[in-house]
């Protein structure tokens, strides 16, 4: 009988030590949501004004530079690598669209000036970022060089490309001209459809057609099995290099198209827009659930993670934070991610 007490006993105390560890591996794997959660809590009561219309629109367009960043560093971590060129990609389109807006495209030979319409000026911004994001991609896989690396380089590249193209100073008052047929740039960042500000149906819709991409597409199977084990994946028939190149493209597009949204809503375009952007972004990938190892990630999750750093970000501004309060918590969320992230290896398994 004792026995038999004793028995049930260790049993209930195993079950107990089962059901605490599933519980915690639960909650770790839900700590995108649950830090939204409990941030927007804090904020509505704490902040001033923090729930009203008005600060809520500001902070969605935020959230949707964060999300458009995230979505294309997403693909860049499910592969294992990194992209630290985003931030200086986005300023550098900005510069060029200011550029092309404010001096056109001068043709030397035949002393022309052309001053391109706005939709064609955001093709040439965000094929621009796809470049860098392909020189990325080269070097990743074709020279052997680390992505930390490679993007670092990238990051000097394109700021200081920013810089040069006007010596430092800033493009302002990037309405255009009805003379050369270019106005509606501010259009793209501040404009709204049914109130909704239209950098959030962009991400909206940039988030369905990435979720869908990686969810149902031999892309999206090839993205993950890279990151899974790129040795395995290139003996199955998945070409590795092809599919490291294209996430990079991805993300200099994405990153391209969040510098574009910003000089828009700014009406203006600064060479240090952008700065400590990748750094959001990567925040933003982890805390949704990414691993930095790859092979695991979802766009949702990092949709939810932008949602907690751009919540986070408006939040301490409204109340009244130190500037540099604001990057020591920052950069602390990034620890505290990538430390879950290592729990979640432990107690979830390295793969979904």
């Amino acid at each position: 009988m004792a026995t038999n007490i004793s028995s049930a006993a260790v049993d209930g105390r195993a079950d107990a030590k089962d059901g605490g560890v599933a519980l915690l591996a639960l909650l770790i794997r839900l700590r995108a949501l649950v830090a939204l959660f409990v941030v927007f809590g804090f904020f509505a009561v704490l902040a001033p004004n923090f729930l009203s219309l008005g600060s809520m629109l500001i902070m969605a367009k935020h959230i949707a530079i964060i999300a458009v960043l995230g979505i294309g560093m997403t693909y860049v971590i499910l592969t294992g690598g990194i992209d630290l060129s985003v931030g200086s990609i986005a300023g550098l389109s900005g510069m060029v669209a200011g550029a092309l807006i404010l001096n056109g495209l001068t043709v030397a030979p035949l002393g022309w000036v052309i001053y391109p319409s706005v939709p064609l000026v955001l093709l040439i911004a965000l094929a621009l970022g796809g470049l860098i994001g392909l020189a990325n991609g080269v070097l990743v896989t074709r020279f052997g060089v680390a992505p930390f690396i490679a993007t670092l380089g990238m990051l000097y590249v394109a700021r200081g490309a920013g810089l040069l193209l006007s010596n430092g100073t800033t493009f302002p008052n990037l309405v255009g001209s009805a003379d050369y047929g270019n106005q509606g740039f501010p259009l793209l960042g501040a404009s709204r459809v049914l109130g909704v500000p239209l950098p959030v149906l962009i991400v909206v819709a940039l988030a369905l057609a990435a979720a869908l991409v990686a969810a149902r597409t031999p892309f999206g199977r090839h993205v993950y099995a890279v990151g899974g084990n790129a040795r395995a994946a290139l003996l199955s028939g998945v070409r590795v290099a092809r599919v490291k190149i294209a996430v990079y493209v991805i993300s200099g597009i994405c990153a391209a198209l969040v510098g574009l949204i910003v000089a828009s809503d700014l009406v203006s375009a600064h060479p240090a827009s952008g700065e400590t952007f990748e750094l959001s972004a990567i925040a933003a990938v982890v805390l949704g659930g990414a691993s930095l190892a790859g092979g695991r990630g979802t766009i949702g999750g990092t949709i939810i993670g932008a949602c907690v750093i751009g919540t986070l970000g408006d939040g301490m501004v409204m109340m009244g934070v130190s500037e540099f309060w604001q990057m020591v918590i920052k950069g602390t969320v990034i620890v505290a991610a990538v430390v879950l992230d290592q729990l979640q290896g432990r107690f979830v398994g390295t793969k979904d």
